[in-house]
């Protein structure tokens, strides 16, 4: 079993649909929860590839801005303002950075957990308790451990929508800042972590034609999976390959069936998409088949969404544990 790193063409998205808002805050929860099922479901129903794959594409640049946000709150970012690339509360811009929401800047809402102590027998916090039918009460509520009880729409605003003090260095510098051979060797070292093995073959002695990289075999000794990468003198492109190699061993290389495999890979075209583009590479080939995805219902969609940003995630920290 092996997989490969596509040869691909990019595709521009489109930029002329308009944005929402959430200005009314009495209904602002409903229309917030409304606009990712809305999108969720008009990209499920989508029969234009090139829409679709520009769709994705959207949504992906705006995750890899956010890598540790949720699927939910970077389509809502995306939805409202696609070009953000920080965003804090009002409060926190002003104490934590000196910097100050400008007048009449629309605020960008998104979802923020709500920690409480919560109920051990249904999960919901002493005031919801109170309304529910459940009748535990081996404990009072102020012995009750805390925990997520729910989410609340929150407002927070894109540093381009501030004026202040720079922000410090660290914030500003891009990750691809470092050299190509130094993303590289993060990559290298995070294999362990991922529970990959790397080889970097040179190309005389390269067996799998035309494939930029592979991932072959499981070893029987500690379950570890083999990525290969055409060692070509480029660093940045067997970066690149590396980074997708990484994404298609995480989500289907023990995957059996073949409809399903063909959808994991657009999947692990948008991981390797997302570590791409946080980490400075080149991401300027990648494309996104996405009518493999053509029948899944918009439930599936929202998993496949959610897989791209753990696995994204479980990479890019991987990655960062060895800087």
């Amino acid at each position: 079993m092996s997989c490969e790193t596509p040869q691909t063409d990019s595709t521009e998205p489109d930029d002329s649909r308009s944005r929402v808002e959430f200005d009314d805050s009495d209904s602002r929860r409903d229309e917030m929860h409304e606009s990712l099922e809305k999108w969720v479901e008009q990209f499920a129903e989508l029969s234009d590839e090139a829409r679709a794959s520009a769709e994705l594409q959207e949504w992906l640049d705006v995750q890899s801005q956010f890598h540790d946000y949720s699927y939910r709150n970077t389509l809502l970012i995306k939805r409202q303002y696609p070009e953000a690339t920080k965003v804090a509360g009002y409060n926190a811009w002003r104490n934590e950075f000196d910097r100050h929401v400008q007048e009449d800047e629309s605020a960008i809402w998104i979802w923020a957990p709500i920690i409480t102590t919560k109920c051990p027998e249904c999960g919901n916090s002493p005031s919801y308790h109170e309304n529910t039918d459940c009748e535990y009460d081996d404990t009072p509520p102020e012995d009750w451990d805390e925990g997520l009880v729910g989410f609340k729409p929150v407002p927070v605003f894109d540093v381009s929508q501030t004026e202040g003090e720079p922000l410090p260095e660290l914030d500003t510098t891009a990750h691809g800042d470092g050299s190509e051979d130094e993303i590289l060797n993060a990559l290298l070292e995070a294999a362990p972590e991922l529970g990959v093995r790397v080889n970097l073959v040179s190309p005389e002695d390269w067996t799998h034609g035309d494939a930029a990289g592979v991932c072959t075999e499981r070893s029987t000794y500690d379950c570890s999976l083999l990525v290969e990468v055409k060692d070509v003198d480029n660093d940045a492109q067997v970066a690149s390959v590396l980074a997708h190699e990484y994404a298609h061993a995480l989500l289907h290389f023990d995957v059996d069936d073949p409809g399903e495999r063909k959808k994991r890979e657009v999947e692990a075209e948008s991981t390797a998409y997302v570590v791409s583009q946080y980490f400075g590479l080149d991401a300027s080939n990648s494309a996104f088949y996405v009518a493999a995805w053509d029948g899944d219902p918009a439930e599936t969609i929202q998993k496949r969404l959610q897989r791209i940003v753990d696995t994204a995630q479980e990479i890019i920290e991987a990655i960062e544990l060895t800087q």
